[in-house]
């Protein structure tokens, strides 16, 4: 069995990806959009953090948190969202015997992936990753198009134009030819 080691670093800046159980041909999380957010509203009222950036995709997420001065904890944090979520929703999904026997649902993938931000150089490559992870997987050709992104708050901030990468998939098509 696997020992995970995760560093957890109080006031860090940490980038995740969290999926869910069964990927393909899965589209839970924006289905089920605002009980997602619901989940995460209500985590943040008990166990704050500060949301960097956000993507939701159909069926895994990425996000870069900032965790409060003196706490470090995002696993619990991650628990209760994902409890949150996963009880919001009808009970349709098929669940192992041994999930059943530890009182879980057949959601979510039991681990989630963090990286804890090192300068600003890590910080902006993993916002790019983020905000351009639709139009990676296939989802839109245009990040503008993904509604389920914070790059339109960074939009908003003037962070971003509005057309950020919308010339990439036809810079690519272009080679194919």
């Amino acid at each position: 069995m696997p020992i995970y080691k995760r560093f957890y670093e109080q006031g860090g800046l940490y980038f995740f990806t969290v999926n869910l159980q069964h990927r393909s041909d899965n589209d839970l999380l924006v289905r089920y959009i605002d009980e997602l957010y619901a989940a995460i509203a209500r985590v943040q009222g008990s166990h704050p953090f500060k949301i960097h950036a956000w993507i939701v995709l159909n069926d895994h997420m990425h996000c870069i948190w900032e965790m409060p001065q003196h706490d470090s904890d995002f696993s619990i944090r991650w628990r209760l969202i994902k409890r949150y979520f996963s009880s919001s929703l009808p009970k349709t999904e098929f669940i192992p015997d041994k999930r059943k026997q530890r009182l879980e649902r057949g959601i979510w993938q039991r681990r989630f992936w963090e990286h804890l931000i090192r300068d600003e150089q890590d910080y902006w490559n993993h916002v790019n990753y983020i905000h351009n992870n639709p139009v990676k997987h296939g989802y839109v050709s245009n990040v503008k198009d993904w509604p389920y992104s914070t790059y339109h708050r960074f939009v908003k901030k003037g962070i971003y134009p509005m057309d950020w990468c919308s010339h990439q998939k036809e810079e690519m098509n272009k080679y194919d030819k």
